[in-house]
């Protein structure tokens, strides 16, 4: 997320509550949104690669990863107005 669409009051807030100064709220606050905003392909992609570090077998990977996928919020795709309308009437 670019700097210039997180709120000056949400970093207000944030150094008002916290010991972090403004630059480190900022930062904090473009972190978390970016974790948000991964795409599924993406997150399978990262999560499949972090687990092979680690050892585990492809089965146990598919496995983990389809039970984090039903825990972890999504950023939605972009959709045009042909695609909504599909979604709604089929």
């Amino acid at each position: 997320m670019k700097s210039e669409t997180v709120p000056a009051e949400l970093i207000e807030h944030l150094t008002s509550i916290s010991a972090l100064d403004s630059a480190k709220a900022q930062q904090l606050v473009e972190e978390v949104l970016s974790f948000y905003q991964e795409a599924v392909e993406q997150y399978i992609t990262r999560r499949h690669s972090e687990c092979q570090f680690q050892g585990l077998a492809n089965s146990q990977i598919y496995t983990l990863i389809s039970q984090e996928l039903a825990q972890r919020c999504f950023a939605a795709p972009a959709l045009s107005e042909r695609q909504i309308r599909r979604i709604i009437y089929g």
